[in-house]
């Protein structure tokens, strides 16, 4: 008898060299009709850890390695597109602490360089006329 060959998805990936792979299925209801989804629960063997978290992967029967492991990883047929919520997190905390830094350093390079105080404008032409009309 031919071995089972499955596709599913990565759910888990928190063991070393052990996948949580779920593989998604719709089936109709007997009575109602209805479409139902399902899905199975394998847990395989990923001896590089070469999958991780959503990847879409291939599998394959194998005899028992463990109480609940029955499956190979034969190969990884997608890599997952999902996106690190907290690394970008991360990576805008770290951002907004180096435009804080740029900051306070032009704050302070301004205080340490202040323009010199504004003298008082000299007397104008007219005023200076104004004064020596006054005399004669």
């Amino acid at each position: 008898m031919p071995k089972k060959q499955l596709t599913g998805v990565v759910m888990s990936d928190k063991c070393d060299k052990t996948r949580r792979v779920e593989i998604k299925r719709l089936t109709r209801h007997p009575k109602y009709g209805k479409f139902i989804h399902g899905k199975t629960v394998c847990y395989v063997h990923d001896e590089e850890n070469e999958s991780g978290l959503g990847d879409t992967v291939d599998i394959i029967e194998c005899p028992p390695r463990s109480k609940t492991k029955r499956w190979d990883l034969v190969r990884v047929v997608s890599k997952s597109q999902a996106v690190d919520i907290t690394a970008m997190r991360a990576a805008a905390k770290l951002e907004e602490a180096r435009v804080a830094e740029i900051d306070e350093a032009r704050e302070k390079d301004h205080k340490t360089n202040k323009p010199e105080p504004v003298a008082e404008a000299p007397a104008t032409e007219a005023s200076a006329e104004e004064t020596t009309t006054t005399e004669d």
